[in-house]
């Protein structure tokens, strides 16, 4: 099993995670998730790109051009950067951050990229 599959359930529950907070109008918590999904799928080209045009449609809907211009700009890498490794680990995603820092990784999101590391061997 490749990354891409083993990451899939995991990201694909924090996009759900993601999609119920902002149908509840928590869009913190939705950004939160979103961060999470990136965090955890950012070794995938599909996951990171999937999760960066989540964020994309975030920016849209808040009319947040920040946001907006980031995630275009992030959105390239992620298609470009993925597959060769240029990843700084642990970066939520967000135009809030630098698209090269490095951050710490939750104990939460440790344990998920554990259990990821674990289904491909």
């Amino acid at each position: 099993m490749n990354f891409t599959q083993a990451a899939k359930p995991y990201v694909t529950q924090k996009l759900n995670e993601a999609h119920k907070s902002f149908t509840n109008k928590d869009d913190e918590a939705g950004f939160t998730a979103l961060e999470d999904a990136h965090v955890i799928g950012q070794h995938s080209t599909y996951h990171h790109t999937l999760v960066h045009y989540e964020m994309l449609k975030f920016g849209l809907k808040r009319k947040d051009t920040k946001e907006v211009f980031g995630q275009l700009f992030r959105l390239i890498g992620a298609v470009t950067k993925t597959a060769v490794g240029l990843l700084p680990e642990g970066n939520t995603g967000g135009a809030n951050v630098s698209p090269f820092k490095p951050m710490p990784i939750s104990q939460a999101n440790k344990a998920i990229l554990d259990k990821i590391k674990h289904a491909q061997s």
